[in-house]
């Protein structure tokens, strides 16, 4: 029988009361407060405040559209109920905006940070990451995130004037990496982001150290695990992927109703009135466990990651040198300059300052840009567009398989 919590009839009334006398959150972060690199720019009024414009242009940028088609955790499946990254990010936001209303803090920079936090997401989820960054490393001695590289999208190709404090929880928001406690590491300029940000590509361990500058990038952060946590195992168990009984009954339960409602109300009850968020003990070492339980059984299946080795890395290599080449050869009429560079300049509408034009910036890095960017569909398709003859390809499981 399913087990969900709720918080304490003391807490309960405290925040009935404090709303009855219309209380603030004083760690809230305040739109009078953002941060934009053009602050000449998007200034808030009654119908798009500050916030709330974030929200707006990461939800336009063209490749927000591209969510709907790029893997989660479950690549070669043709099944509409099995989530996809489109899914994921709402599920994030929501989750996000329920403990940030409980706790009154910014939904609307919550809801930004969520929205735009996976948008420059490899296809093939972890394993397309993976592959890319090798093939960067190889090539560059550089790294790649798609933490770090979501923060590009909306910061350095679509030029949209995004907020220091959105792009910084949208860096920040990594999350396979889970903590008891986040408290914000307060930061307010792009000076200070933009060093951030580079050490990223040249020092692997970096993006284990960063921390948002916000409370509501901080809540963001654990509803990245909390979404996918309990949702993994309803997409494993829909595709008869599990073994009977995978997953042990723990205190925050094994379904992913349980999950969601149980870390919530942990989460309220801990961090309420608090300049930052926290899990008790017990609560924290069942996330890990129940995280620990899914890599197991999900994240490291010898079957789904040897598709990924024996096909899906090889298309990369091979895709990733003829683009390279492409760019390199600076021919307009090339399938990485009309379908990629022109298509970047073609989606720029705002004040890009002193920044070098798109197409002259390192190559490498162009590449990465474009693979990074693709569905999952449009990656195979070009794999055999510009590759008729070659030797890989992706099987699906289909509906009546």
């Amino acid at each position: 029988m399913a087990d969900y919590h709720v918080l304490t009839r003391e807490l309960q009334e405290e925040i009935e009361q404090n709303r009855r006398e219309h209380w603030q959150n004083p760690y809230a972060f305040s739109d009078e407060d953002i941060v934009r690199r053009n602050p000449n720019h998007d200034h808030a009024n009654l119908w798009r405040p500050a916030f709330v414009r974030d929200v707006e242009k990461i939800m336009h940028v063209p490749y927000y559209n591209r969510y709907s088609d790029k893997t989660q955790v479950y690549s070669f499946y043709k099944n509409d109920d099995i989530s996809r990254r489109a899914l994921h990010v709402q599920l994030v936001a929501r989750i996000a905006r329920n403990i940030g209303n409980v706790l009154g803090l910014n939904e609307s920079l919550i809801e930004a940070i969520s929205l735009g936090h996976d948008i420059g997401h490899t296809p093939f989820g972890h394993a397309g990451e993976r592959i890319l960054s090798e093939l960067y490393h190889e090539h560059t001695g550089r790294y790649f995130n798609h933490n770090v590289h979501s923060a590009r999208v909306l910061d350095a190709i679509i030029h949209r004037n995004i907020s220091l404090q959105t792009l910084d929880g949208i860096l920040c928001h990594n999350g396979e990496l889970e903590l008891q406690e986040y408290r914000p590491e307060p930061m307010s300029t792009f000076v200070e982001y933009d060093k951030k940000v580079e050490k990223c590509y040249v020092d692997e361990t970096a993006i284990g150290r960063l921390t948002p500058c916000t409370l509501e990038g901080c809540v963001m952060r654990i509803c990245d695990i909390i979404a996918y946590l309990g949702k993994d195992r309803q997409d494993a168990t829909r595709l008869r992927l599990l073994p009977e009984k995978a997953f042990s009954a723990g205190t925050i339960g094994t379904s992913n109703g349980e999950i969601i409602n149980n870390l919530i109300v942990n989460l309220i009850e801990n961090s309420y009135g608090k300049p930052y968020l926290k899990m008790d003990e017990e609560y924290f070492e069942a996330l890990r466990q129940a995280k620990t339980e899914n890599y197991k059984t999900i994240y490291q299946n010898d079957e789904l990651n040897s598709h990924y080795n024996e096909q899906i890395r090889p298309m990369f290599g091979e895709l990733y040198e003829e683009l390279l080449s492409q760019a390199e050869s600076g021919d307009k009429n090339s399938i990485f300059y009309r379908h990629h560079i022109a298509y970047v300049n073609e989606s720029n509408y705002s004040d890009k300052g002193d920044a070098v034009p798109y197409e002259e910036q390192e190559k490498n890095q162009l590449v990465v840009d474009y693979l990074a960017s693709m569905t999952d569909d449009y990656f195979i398709d070009l794999y055999h567009y510009l590759f008729p003859k070659g030797t890989h390809d992706v099987k699906f499981v289909g509906y009546f398989d």
